[in-house]
């Protein structure tokens, strides 16, 4: 006889925190493609920073060596291979100049985690970080899961969503425990000045607080901008002013093998390695090993990538420039950020251009209030020839939407 089972009588509590937090929005996304019948051609998925190509061949036979490794197969140290720490310290002094050493860094499992353990190290529930708005959705996710207060510094459109230093000032707090930027910026592509930066990590200094530097895209600068992004590491007391964030996964096209990095003081290192040990003990060795023997040998096509992403930039442009009522508000190497013509939620307006033409983006509600005019495209994901003519798919929404005659 089968036992009947109540599964309300055997469920059990959830962290008020995780029940509150909002749930993943790649996936919903994604399943709008399930209601789109193919006929304005292939899908065209827009809608995540993941590399629309396969590593260097280099890197592809390092990994490959890697994984067959027992080392490999061990346990690595809770900081990460000291062998990529020194590639990683010898990168950014070469990107960035100062005087970043191996001690200074932290391998974790991608950026994303990145960001989860320093903010772990950082900030206790209760506690408040000050988040640039619209902001990344899983940066948001993670406060709210910590019971950690997020706090928007609104960026807006008008300032080409670049953050104002005295909107910041004021949201300060005693609760406060650190501010965050992103630059390149996800979801809007803004390109913050070195300017931007010093002001940013002065103002975070004189409030006793870090600043949060997520330079996730940081290889992808716009085919104008010369010389180092910023000056940050150059200041010799910038580890009691800068935190820094780093993923290799879009750079080096490797995000299934989750390596990032924490750039801090040693202070915060310390920190760190208490959290890494008991969330993960250490980041994947396999990335890692094959990274460290590489990473310098790949300085030539990650600057080759650079030139590619900013040649479909500006075909993406050409493309929305031929769709009458759309505007283009932000671009980076990687994002762009829309304002959309039509008086609808901007959820609608990325489903019924998913579900009925096949191209999928996120709407800006995905990433904060206030963003319902607004769409996220990914363009960087995307091989030239599938961008051309993607015109005509946007126009032909326009005629969907039109009220009947």
């Amino acid at each position: 006889m089968t036992r009947a089972i109540d599964t309300k009588a055997e469920a059990f509590p959830i962290n008020p925190h995780i029940i509150a937090t909002e749930g993943a929005p790649i996936p919903a996304a994604v399943a709008w493609l399930g209601g789109y019948d193919g006929s304005a051609g292939p899908a065209i998925n827009l809608s995540q920073a993941v590399p629309g190509r396969a590593p260097e061949e280099l890197l592809l036979d390092a990994l490959g060596r890697a994984a067959s490794s027992p080392e490999a197969a061990r346990y690595g140290p809770i900081l990460g291979d000291p062998a990529l720490r020194e590639a990683l310290a010898a990168d950014i002094r070469a990107t960035y100049g100062g005087d970043v050493a191996a001690a200074d860094i932290a391998i974790t499992a991608g950026c994303n985690q990145a960001f989860f353990v320093a903010l772990m190290t950082l900030a206790k529930a209760g506690d408040e970080i000050i988040l640039p708005a619209p902001w990344y959705f899983n940066y948001k996710m993670d406060c709210d899961m910590l019971g950690i207060a997020a706090v928007p510094l609104p960026c807006r459109a008008e300032r080409g969503f670049v953050p104002d230093i005295e909107t910041a000032r004021a949201l300060v707090t005693p609760r406060t425990r650190a501010i965050v930027l992103i630059t390149p910026n996800n979801p809007t592509g803004a390109v913050y000045d070195a300017a931007t930066i010093a002001a940013f990590a002065a103002m975070a200094a004189e409030a006793g607080i870090p600043l949060i530097l997520d330079e996730t895209y940081r290889d992808f600068m716009p085919a104008a901008h010369e010389g180092p992004p910023h000056a940050a590491f150059e200041a010799a007391d910038w580890r009691g002013r800068i935190l820094h964030l780093y993923s290799f996964s879009k750079s080096c096209a490797v995000p299934g093998h989750r390596v990032g990095a924490i750039v801090a003081g040693r202070d915060v290192v310390a920190g760190v390695e208490k959290v890494m040990d008991s969330l993960q003990i250490c980041a994947p060795r396999t990335g890692q090993i094959a990274l460290a023997e590489t990473l310098a040998a790949l300085a030539a096509p990650r600057a080759a990538m650079r030139a590619d992403f900013n040649r479909r930039a500006a075909l993406f442009a050409a493309e929305i420039a031929q769709c009458p009522g759309w505007e283009i508000v932000s671009m980076g190497a990687y994002f762009a950020y829309l304002r959309h013509p039509f008086d609808r939620p901007g959820l609608e307006v990325a489903e019924a251009l998913a579900r009925r033409f096949g191209v999928l983006c996120l709407p800006g509600s995905f990433f904060g209030p206030g963003q319902d005019g607004y769409l996220r495209i990914a363009f960087a994901n995307v091989d030239p020839a599938r961008l051309e003519g993607i015109s005509a798919r946007i126009n032909a929404l326009a005629e969907a939407f039109a009220p009947a005659a």
